[in-house]
């Protein structure tokens, strides 16, 4: 029988746009326990930036990462970097009040302002490119979200213009234009930090899993191998922390897959990069692959492990390119993964006033590139004694910011606890003999549940589909072949293998 896959126009696998890079850089695991002056836990924008800028300041850092450099969420983005991250100002204004919802505006341009002169210093080839970024409606509804958005960026003096016309070739109702962001290839641009980062004196370790956390005035990490790195400061950027610090981390924070597509048009496609106001929310900007242009059409966001047919989600994309853009020769197809926070800002800082050596970053809503920037900035300025004047309003122990937080982390727990019971009872009747080439199912194998995948060469593995982080029970992923955590967001491959923390052991295999 055909894969379900080879009956669209889809490509059969998903792979991202940004990878792998010509003469990518590799590096080999943690082989013996190391001591430096700062561990950095993550090889995404985050930890590499961070990690550049204090080598770059005298302070001798280890990188580690648990895959490959760059495979996770900042290999997977749609690369804007911008200061407009959707309908979000007027709920910052209610959340935070005036003065710190301009300083997350003022944090995320002084994030593109260090890319632009960090690219420019090093002489990156990156794609970097100014462009007008617009936040867009095509219906009623749409346009009074719009009009609220942009009384909040008139309250913070935000310069942005308020439109009913763009470049996109279909109409809309009300638009918010905002000049001078940009867009760039966030690989190539992190590949030359890295560089400089390692001829800078810098270590880093690829395949090598961060599994515990030693606190202490010497803090360390542990290795999944045994291997210990210890340091005078940490700085956790694994996009999900592996350690639960204060016994809460992990019910404030809500993982969310979203889904994109890289196409080739029948008309050209005008510069700029947009994102709806309306619901189903979509994303769209150009892209270049090697010197052709791209449009990636980017949306479907919906929390990890809770949606049965994750294919459909590709499948949207592709019929909306087909009716808007003209976008039938898709080349490329993947998924991301990022973090919500409960009141809107990312987590970036020391974990508590008490271990101020002990550093956190995460929760970028979907806009790593500005946001991540902004984290390494306030966790490296942290070690080195600088003020960082956006180090309050990221705090990871700031206080909960109105009635918003509290009714948010009621509701993303009730989820978790919905989640976590439907999971127990939630299998398939089959026979692992009727599972279909290319399919995978939570089924019964000799009376234990069993998730099990057949390839498309007829192999089938079989493995425990319950998460090794806190018990909850996966669900199956058709559209990326992942075993996926509901509660959490831990992602699992078919043999079982971490794809996605905060999980830090893998699946135990059935025979």
């Amino acid at each position: 029988m055909k894969s379900q896959f080879a009956e669209t126009n889809l490509p059969l696998f998903s792979s991202s746009l940004w990878r792998p890079v010509e003469q990518e850089l590799s590096f080999p695991p943690l082989a013996e326990s190391l001591k430096v002056d700062a561990v950095v836990v993550g090889g995404g924008i985050t930890g590499i930036t961070a990690a550049y800028l204090l080598q770059k300041s005298g302070v001798q850092t280890a990188l580690i990462e648990a895959k490959s450099i760059l495979s996770g969420a900042t290999g997977h983005t749609t690369a804007k970097i911008t200061s407009q991250h959707g309908l979000i100002y007027d709920s910052l204004i209610h959340n935070h009040g005036d003065e710190r919802a301009k300083q997350y505006y003022m944090a995320n341009e002084e994030a593109l302002g260090f890319i632009r002169e960090t690219a420019d210093l090093l002489s990156i080839s990156c794609q970097l490119r100014t462009q007008n970024a617009y936040l867009y409606a095509s219906t009623d509804s749409g346009a009074e979200k719009i009009h609220s958005e942009y009384k909040a960026y008139e309250t913070l003096g935000i310069p942005a213009e308020l439109t009913d016309s763009t470049p996109l070739p279909f109409s809309v109702t009300s638009a918010i234009r905002l000049k001078n962001q940009a867009q760039f290839h966030p690989v190539a641009y992190l590949s030359g930090l890295l560089k400089e980062f390692v001829s800078s004196g810098g270590f880093v370790y690829e395949h090598t899993r961060a599994a515990e956390l030693v606190k202490s005035e010497m803090p360390a990490i542990v290795t999944s191998e045994g291997h210990k790195v210890s340091a005078r400061h940490v700085i956790i950027s694994s996009h999900y922390p592996f350690a639960d610090f204060s016994g809460l981390q992990f019910a404030k924070l809500e993982p969310e897959r979203s889904y994109i597509l890289a196409a080739r048009t029948a008309s050209p496609f005008s510069e700029g990069m947009y994102i709806s106001a309306d619901d189903p929310v979509r994303s769209l900007r150009t892209a270049e692959d090697n010197g052709e242009k791209l449009v990636l059409i980017g949306g479907e966001g919906h929390k990890t492990g809770q949606t049965e047919d994750t294919y459909q989600c590709y499948e949207a994309l592709a019929e909306y390119g087909l009716k808007y853009l003209d976008a039938s020769d898709i080349r490329y197809r993947w998924s991301t993964q990022d973090l919500k926070t409960l009141d809107g800002v990312p987590y970036a800082g020391p974990i508590t006033k008490q271990q101020p050596n002990i550093l956190m970053t995460t929760g970028y809503g979907l806009w790593g590139m500005t946001n991540g920037t902004v984290s390494a900035q306030i966790a490296a300025d942290s070690i080195l004694g600088k003020d960082n004047p956006f180090a309050d309003l990221y705090s990871p122990f700031r206080s909960a910011s109105k009635s918003a937080s509290a009714s948010q982390f009621i509701k993303q727990n009730t989820d978790t606890a919905k989640a976590f019971v439907k999971g127990k009872f939630n299998h398939s009747n089959k026979e692992v003999d009727e599972l279909q080439k290319d399919e995978g199912a939570k089924l019964k194998v000799n009376g234990q549940k069993a998730g099990a995948y057949r390839d498309t060469a007829g192999n089938v593995t079989l493995v425990k589909p319950v998460c090794t982080h806190m018990g909850c029970d996966l669900e199956w992923n058709n559209g990326d072949r992942s075993w996926d955590c509901p509660c959490h967001g831990s992602r699992f491959n078919t043999d079982g293998e971490i794809l996605e923390g905060p999980a830090v052991k893998p699946l135990p295999k059935i025979d």
